[in-house]
């Protein structure tokens, strides 16, 4: 006998984070202080003649253009969240986004670096004074636009399943894990790296002035851009394994429905966990059982694993 999840009502696929919105809001006002601040480095860095400072307000500008893909990312996924072409929503699109600006991140690393060793091979004379003024004005607005991004990134919180879909296994409140939303995260890596710079610029403009240490400048961009390098990476590896299917977090709602079915006496015969959205996943359930239930049982016995949101269970006949 086989019996296969059936849609009794109507239900839509709508697995964007519960804080969608209000992040894409604050991306945009990021935008705006770091298109703003980018400007103002990029002129007062040419004039004063600081490498770091230039380096600082050219970087600015690449993250702006890739906190644009977050922003543009999150209206994207919010519009299209409906639309029946997306199978499983449009939750995955912000991890694409995510990967888009790392790998942005990374080669903002290489320029730095790159213009860096330039710099080291051939120093030019540096207005300290007026640069480091402007260095720590640029500082600032990378602390608060970080303050901005930092309040939901990556936390723990309550959301609702209360949405009609035939998968939703919960009626109710209930409390998340730690919920990662990795477009969110990139533009948060895109601040610190314009905040680490800004640091680095500092400290290297100090030794300037106190030392006559010229070489200062275009080391700590080396330094910065090596740390960017890395933050990047980890960007990559977090967003990459979501859009293949491969999140860390799937292995634990994966042994949750594992122990869930253990005690009926049922056997998996097949088991697929995959993201679907910030602190949304999905899962497709096949099972072997002497005395075979209808699907929704089998639903019911996996109603408090709360991170899963959209369930397909078949249950076959045989020797369990």
């Amino acid at each position: 006998m086989s019996a296969q999840n059936q849609a009794t009502t109507s239900h839509d696929h709508n697995f964007l984070g519960s804080d969608h919105q209000r992040n894409e809001r604050k991306v945009w006002l990021v935008i705006a202080l770091t298109a703003s601040m980018m400007v103002i480095e990029i002129v007062a860095g040419s004039v004063y003649g600081s490498m770091a400072l230039v380096a600082d307000g050219w970087h600015m500008s690449t993250h702006a253009g890739a906190m644009l893909i977050t922003a543009l990312a999150y209206r994207y996924a919010r519009r299209h969240a409906g639309n029946p072409r997306f199978t499983f929503g449009t939750g995955k699109l912000g991890d694409l986004a995510g990967f888009a600006s790392a790998v942005v991140l990374a080669l903002i690393a290489l320029l730095i670096a790159w213009e860096s060793f330039v710099r080291l091979a051939n120093p030019i004379p540096i207005s300290f004074g007026q640069a480091i003024a402007v260095a720590i004005v640029g500082l600032a607005v990378n602390l608060v636009s970080a303050w901005v991004l930092k309040d939901d990134h990556a936390h723990h919180h309550g959301h609702s399943h209360g949405h009609s879909h035939d998968h939703d296994l919960h009626g109710h409140t209930h409390e998340h894990g730690k919920v990662q939303d990795n477009n969110l995260r990139a533009a948060y890596l895109h601040v610190l790296a314009d905040a680490l710079t800004s640091i680095l610029a500092i400290i290297a403009l100090l030794l300037g002035r106190s030392y006559g240490w010229l070489w200062a400048d275009p080391l700590m961009g080396i330094v910065g851009a090596l740390v960017i390098a890395r933050w990047s990476w980890g960007l990559i590896q977090d967003a990459g394994s979501v859009l293949l299917d491969a999140a860390p977090e799937g292995e634990e709602v994966r042994q949750e429905i594992q122990e869930a079915i253990a005690p009926t006496g049922d056997r998996i015969t097949d088991l697929h966990v995959w993201q679907v959205g910030p602190g949304h996943f999905a899962a497709i359930v096949a099972l072997v059982a002497r005395e075979p239930k209808a699907p929704a049982h089998y639903k019911t016995q996996l109603a408090h694993i709360h991170e899963l949101s959209h369930v397909t269970v078949e249950v076959q006949a045989g020797a369990a």
